[in-house]
């Protein structure tokens, strides 16, 4: 499976981030029991966010599903960071929860949170196919478009 995952990174053209530290008084992510839950990531690339505004108002569909893939790899990369490394560890998604700041008129969450699910079956294959919701909210910590959390299962 390590291999599976960082040879469809290495495809992809994507490198991992280091997993971000918190910005404030929570932890990146919990283990308990067989899952591990991550805090919500938002589309950070280069140590800075991509992008700020809202769907339906300054962000496109197309940036807010590059805004979505971005946080899912965030995600992927605190939960390699959880599993010291050790991909063999990660058993499947279960669940991401994607929150989108949305205009109150836009109604296309779920295709923003298609840039992240479509990337997470990209690279982890079947163990990506998850469970979702995609909820809009009127604003977003840094004014980010998107903030996704995931649920994994793990070993």
């Amino acid at each position: 499976m390590a291999h599976t995952i960082e040879s469809r990174l290495s495809e992809a053209g994507i490198t991992l981030p280091d997993a971000a530290a918190p910005a404030a008084n929570y932890v990146s992510y919990v283990h308990f029991g067989t899952s591990l839950q991550t805090s919500g990531q938002l589309p950070m690339e280069n140590g800075k966010l991509a992008m700020t505004g809202k769907l339906g108002g300054t962000v496109s569909l197309e940036d807010g599903q590059k805004a979505a893939k971005l946080c899912a790899i965030n995600i992927l990369a605190q939960a390699k960071a959880a599993l010291g490394g050790d991909w063999d560890r990660l058993g499947r998604l279960l669940k991401l929860t994607v929150f989108v700041a949305s205009e109150a008129s836009f109604t296309e969450q779920h295709k923003v949170a298609n840039g992240a699910s479509d990337f997470m079956v990209e690279i982890l294959g079947d163990i990506g196919r998850h469970a979702r919701s995609a909820v809009g909210v009127p604003a977003l910590p840094l004014d980010a478009p998107v903030e996704i959390e995931a649920l994994f299962e793990i070993q």
